[in-house]
């Protein structure tokens, strides 16, 4: 309840900057669709939204499905809070197009805090991820790709780019670049799979559909 609660803060607030500060993006092909950083949120807050949903009804089945999806979605977040921070120290225009200007506070709330949430959530009141290093390597794979794919469709339409750097990059060098993003993703599956043993017992009987209450009961946290 309390990670639903504040992902509908975070929406709020990115709602608010969107019309507070339009750019091109508003009236393109894709919309804010184009950016990996809308993807993620959009995604994790899916993940929230049925996680909200299996909290009210007690669902197992929607448990299942959040547990699912947030396979896809922490590692995502990890990723783009990775690769965002750590291009913005090498030269922020790599991320932030010349058009843009955001404030500190809403670069934290964008960039930072989704994959804290979603590491909380993750540790604290998932059970343990089933998935192993080649599953998790082809998942990260098919979205790095699927993004590119995506994102030259809306470059054929719009002739324009959501990050710079993929305008500074050759065809090669964006190839170079998502398949290395698939990597540190599937890295990061595989590394928020093990902090969750360190956290909980590797030996965690707990099932794919518990519920978050159940990690208690069940001698975790």
């Amino acid at each position: 309840m309390a990670g639903a609660a504040a992902w509908g803060i975070l929406l709020s607030h990115f709602e608010d900057r969107m019309h507070e500060n339009p750019n091109q993006a508003n009236q393109a092909y894709g919309w804010h669709f184009q950016y990996l950083t809308v993807i993620g949120l959009s995604l994790s807050t899916l993940t929230f939204g049925v996680a909200l949903l299996a909290d009210i009804t007690s669902s197992r089945r929607l448990f299942l499905i959040k547990n699912l999806l947030s396979v896809c979605s922490a590692p995502l977040e990890v990723v783009i809070s990775v690769l965002y921070w750590g291009l913005r120290v090498i030269d922020e225009r790599l991320v932030i197009p010349p058009d843009i200007f955001i404030p500190l506070h809403a670069d934290i709330s964008f960039h930072a805090t989704p994959s804290v949430v979603m590491l909380i959530d993750l540790l604290l009141l998932s059970p343990p991820w089933t998935i192993t290093a080649l599953p998790a390597l082809m998942l990260s794979g098919a979205i790095a790709f699927g993004y590119w794919f995506w994102i030259e469709q809306c470059f054929s339409q719009n002739g324009w780019y959501p990050y710079p750097i993929f305008e500074a990059l050759p065809t090669s060098g964006r190839i170079g670049l998502f398949t290395a993003s698939a990597v540190v993703m599937a890295l990061s599956t595989i590394t928020l799979k093990w902090l969750h043993g360190r956290v909980n017992g590797f030996d965690n009987p707990m099932k794919p559909e518990s519920r978050s209450g159940d990690m208690k009961r069940k001698g975790g946290l």
